[in-house]
């Protein structure tokens, strides 16, 4: 077994397997430039030399996502945001998306955000008992990005919409049966789960070991609410969706219009027709480009600032959004999101070499 050590993140060589584990438990593994351009680099020199990938966490999460706060502090101090973390996950997202050798993220502890972009678009992903999986982007004024209006549109009963407005959480059975991850492992077996997937050889091996451990879910928290779900977040528009949950009135749909409600109404609507075009698109790479340009513009925007003040810095959760409300937004100016970005400022392919 050989160990690279670093501050952020540990790279080891466990007999046939390439094991990344995140290191930042402070953070809650949060991802930062020097995490993605290590991951960059070693995961193209891994695909050639290893039979597999692990990647895990340190601690209670697997990867709570990007650093908003760091990326907020530093487009506020320039005219312009710095995008070469945006550009350089992005990257790294569409990698782990066409990674030639099997893929495998241990998802045990908080999955969010940037935490499902180096996951979920992974060959394999393991939940556990203590996996707790979110895109919480809507509340700080953006919108579910690394790939979100990918994956979340293509889950089950219009599930993934849900996930995407709401920012609500599904815990580790619940995300197994969904699709986020592909295996339920009681946390305990994780050593052993590792332990014995490094050893393989091929993919068939690694599916027979997945296999022997994984434990089928049977209760699905949602379960109560799938029809209803899949009834209202069919809508074309935030308000059709809202309608439709008062049509339904009871608790649970009462609940779910208030959260709708509190959240970001400019990154909200921005949100759902992620998830309406996402949907009709066939490559992750469609995807990311879309998001990039919704990204750069919300990270210009004062949404974002006070998204980020309300949650992380002075923890009040009284964001003040503007637009306040969901009919103050302008579709014309929500639309012009979506144009390409001036001065070749797109989404491109990072040349492996330049990292």
């Amino acid at each position: 077994m050989s160990e690279e050590v670093s501050s952020d993140v540990l790279f080891e060589t466990v007999n046939n397997a390439g094991i990344i584990t995140l290191n930042r438990p402070e953070a809650l593994n949060s991802l930062n430039y020097n995490i993605l351009s290590m991951l960059w680099s070693i995961l193209h020199e891994w695909e050639n030399t290893k039979n597999l990938v692990i990647i895990k966490g340190v601690g209670r999460s697997f990867c709570a996502g990007g650093d908003l706060k760091h990326v907020s502090e530093t487009n506020k101090s320039n005219s312009s945001p710095e995008f070469t973390f945006a550009m350089l996950e992005y990257n790294v997202n569409n990698y782990i998306k066409h990674y030639k050798i099997p893929y495998i993220a241990l998802l045990n502890g908080i999955a969010m955000g940037g935490g499902l972009g180096v996951s979920v678009h992974g060959r394999y992903r393991i939940a556990t008992e203590h996996s707790v999986l979110a895109m919480p982007e809507t509340k700080v004024g953006l919108i579910p990005d690394v790939g979100g209006s990918y994956f979340l549109p293509r889950l089950p009963y219009n599930i993934g919409v849900y996930l995407a407005l709401t920012s609500n959480t599904l815990v580790g059975a619940d995300s197994a049966i969904v699709g986020l991850a592909t295996h339920y492992v009681p946390s305990t077996k994780l050593t052993e789960l590792e332990s014995d997937l490094s050893r393989c050889t091929s993919e068939y091996e690694i599916e027979h070991v997945l296999d022997r451990y994984h434990i089928k879910p049977t209760n699905f928290s949602l379960d109560p609410h799938v029809k209803t779900i899949d009834y209202c977040f069919a809508g074309k528009t935030v308000e059709d969706i809202i309608s439709r949950l008062r049509r339904v009135d009871n608790d649970w749909s009462n609940k779910t219009i208030s959260i709708i409600q509190e959240r970001c109404p400019l990154a909200i609507k921005l949100t759902l027709e992620t998830m309406h075009r996402g949907r009709t698109y066939t490559d992750l790479w469609q995807c990311l480009i879309m998001e990039y340009r919704i990204i750069w513009r919300l990270s210009l925007n004062q949404n974002f600032h006070e998204g980020v003040r309300a949650l992380l810095i002075d923890k009040d959760k009284k964001p003040q959004w503007n637009p306040k409300t969901l009919a103050e937004v302008n579709e014309h100016e929500m639309l012009s999101f979506f144009e390409p970005l001036q001065m070749n400022r797109d989404l491109r392919p990072i040349n492996y070499s330049k990292i």
